[in-house]
């Protein structure tokens, strides 16, 4: 009789849910997803739930496998060493590999008031807490958007679609990952929407009041809701359970996606540091890592060597509002070319983005292992800054010695 592996998942996103459908290929293999909330997040809607246009959230019987145990709590340890996690309920689960697949929340801004007088979004219950907020703010109040990501573009975008008056202040540049044109293009939609950007050295806020929001020039702000988009930061659960992380607490892997600590543990997604070169914050890469992760545990279980990563970026789409967008084009280093689609047919594009997550997860857990981009070439350059890094670590070991 073949003895039966258990798996643990933790993290019900984007990269843990299409990990724990990839698992249930095999029958000897027991799949159990812990996530604090019942139903999944589908975080890249999370602007639309503070704009009203959409909840953000998606019943799990859509997108996960009939197989996933799935265990609504929170992972407070792991427990390497005894191959377990301890839960806030009190109770614990044993596992033979775990999949950290924790994901990213919003960084703690160090500006000053920002944490007391400003709104976050990057998670669910932050982006709930906000909308009554929003919706109880007089239809003139002013509203500031703090960052010039895509989620800070699609924010303001959303709200001065809805009549707000809204400012976006960058900090540096609007849309850093924009080639120029597409940048431009951008800035005119939001122009005809009304959201005045705030661009440049002096767009750096150096303090938020309950209703003002300071910047570096000297200038102040009227807000009466102030949004903070700025950033980005992972859970501290590896760390605390004496994982290797990176400086922003991302589980240190190698190119298998296999803890540097214990071949036991795999990491996927935003909290994942493969090789201390952590790929973009998206789910355009948490899903991929999500079934590299899958594969890698896979491939251990039938005593075959697991393929390193092999990521490969198309661009990145942003919404501007329901009746705008724009897809920018990238090539394979993920840089952005001068390439891109914008208007209707870019938010058309950024919808068919949304609605193709979804149904990718759903596939997977219809189909186990029917998903592929994860295997598809993403050139080069990886291969190159992963030689540069390990001549760098050479040189330095040789230096000491």
């Amino acid at each position: 009789m073949a003895e039966n592996t258990d798996v643990v998942v933790i993290g019900g996103g984007y990269a843990g849910v299409m990990a724990a459908n990839r698992l249930t290929q095999r029958d000897d293999v027991t799949v159990t997803l812990i996530n604090p909330r019942p139903t999944f997040v589908h975080r890249i809607r999370l602007h639309q739930l503070v704009g009203g246009s959409d909840d953000a959230v998606v019943d799990y019987r859509e997108v996960l496998a009939e197989g996933v145990g799935l265990v609504v709590d929170t992972v407070t340890r792991i427990d390497a060493v005894g191959r377990s996690v301890t839960l806030a309920s009190g109770g614990t689960i044993g596992y033979d590999y775990l999949v950290y697949a924790l994901g990213s929340g919003s960084a703690d801004p160090s500006v000053p008031g920002a944490a007391e007088f400003a709104y976050p979004i990057a998670t669910l219950e932050e982006a709930q807490r906000l909308r009554p907020v929003v919706d109880a703010a007089s239809a003139t109040a002013p509203v500031t958007v703090v960052g010039a990501g895509p989620t800070g573009i699609e924010t303001a975008a959303e709200l001065a679609e809805a009549g707000r008056a809204v400012t976006l202040v960058c900090g540096g540049v609007l849309g850093p990952y924009l080639h120029a044109r597409g940048r431009r293009s951008v800035a005119k939609r939001l122009a005809r929407l009304g959201v005045t950007v705030l661009e440049g050295p002096d767009a750096k806020v150096t303090a938020v009041t309950r209703d003002a929001v300071r910047l570096g020039g000297g200038r102040e702000l009227p807000s009466e809701v102030t949004i903070w988009t700025a950033g980005f930061g992972v859970p501290d659960l590896a760390a605390r359970s004496g994982l290797s992380t990176d400086e922003l607490g991302r589980l240190l892997t190698d190119e298998t996606l296999t803890s540097v600590d214990d071949e036991r543990i795999l990491a996927a997604g935003d909290s994942a540091a493969p090789s201390g070169l952590p790929l973009r914050m998206s789910c355009q890469a948490a899903m991929p890592l999500g079934a590299r992760a899958a594969d890698t545990v896979l491939a251990r279980i039938a005593g075959e060597r697991p393929e390193n990563l092999n990521e490969r970026f198309a661009g990145q789409c942003i919404s501007l509002g329901r009746s705008d967008g724009i897809f920018q084009f990238a090539d394979k280093s993920d840089a952005a070319v001068w390439f891109h689609v914008a208007g209707r047919p870019g938010a058309k594009l950024k919808e068919f983005v949304c609605e193709g997550v979804v149904k990718h997860l759903a596939e997977e857990a219809h189909k186990p292992g029917g998903y592929s981009l994860h295997n598809v070439s993403g050139g080069a350059k990886r291969q190159q800054l992963l030689q540069a890094k390990r001549g760098e670590a050479q040189v330095t070991a040789e230096r000491a010695a």
